[in-house]
């Protein structure tokens, strides 16, 4: 008769928590490997033919075995999109300590960044690009040339919205912002509270459009590719929405946060 693969699981994963024994890790591990490919998959699409997916895969490893050393299974999370998180911020890490995003690159990604924050509080309205590069002193051509140079590190800049571009840790993990119930730390649930109503807000406040492939590619789990066929534009169109989709969301998380200035 064969055994069921869930209580296999779940007899896995209490032998590693209670033991540390060796063997249930490793077919955790085996287990779950599959997410690894999948974050991946997805993070590639996003970034420069020349970085290797299977590099993404190996980087991916280690978050996924931080992620089983780590996570609580008693805090009633499931252990998936605790590992989606781990296995992400892992690989971007990565990318961020190989620097293979140009100085230069981040530096206008700022500047639109502060840009629409100053445009946007003085009109009280979401600036068009006309304004944005304007204020920027560009073309509006120059501004989408770098847009489509930004598009490479968006699937960074979004990640980094929750540390201010500073280190990641545990406590800044975007999975982070999920209430506890049973936390007992009241200054910990009012910040987490706090930073969801920001983006949140944010989110709410994007161009229709940029607000629908936010919500395709981070709640729904399309690539870039299928957004496109769903909005009838082309990948890079897709692209260049998605870059300031999360140029608007960090700049107004800055903001809120004191990382850029909200006048």
């Amino acid at each position: 008769m064969r055994s069921d693969p869930r209580t296999d699981l779940a007899a896995a994963w209490a032998a590693f928590k209670n033991t540390g024994d060796s063997l249930a890790r490793e077919n955790l591990i085996i287990t779950y490997s599959p997410l690894v490919k999948y974050v991946a998959g997805r993070l590639s699409s996003s970034l420069p033919q020349t970085v290797d997916t299977s590099d993404l895969i190996s980087y991916g490893v280690f978050g996924l075995i931080d992620a089983i050393e780590k996570f609580d299974t008693e805090r009633g999370i499931k252990f998936e999109t605790y590992a989606i998180a781990r296995i992400k911020g892992a690989i971007i890490d990565e990318l961020r300590a190989m620097d293979w995003v140009p100085r230069s690159v981040r530096a206008r990604a700022r500047e639109f960044e502060a840009a629409y924050v100053s445009l946007e509080n003085r009109f009280k309205r979401v600036p068009s690009d006309a304004e944005i590069a304007q204020e920027m002193g560009v073309s509006e051509r120059d501004l989408h040339a770098i847009l489509a140079k930004l598009s490479y590190a968006s699937v960074i800049s979004f990640e980094e919205m929750w540390t201010g571009g500073s280190e990641r840790d545990e406590h800044q993990d975007p999975l982070g912002v999920i209430a506890d119930e049973r936390a007992e730390d009241p200054v910990d649930i009012f910040e987490s509270a706090e930073i969801k109503d920001i983006l949140a807000s944010a989110i709410d406040r994007l161009p229709e459009r940029e607000k629908t492939v936010v919500a395709l590619y981070y709640y729904e789990g399309l690539t870039l590719k299928e957004i496109g066929t769903v909005l009838g534009v082309t990948e890079s169109r897709v692209s260049q929405l998605h870059t300031k989709a999360v140029l608007r969301l960090r700049a107004r998380l800055h903001a809120a946060q004191g990382f850029i200035p909200a006048t």
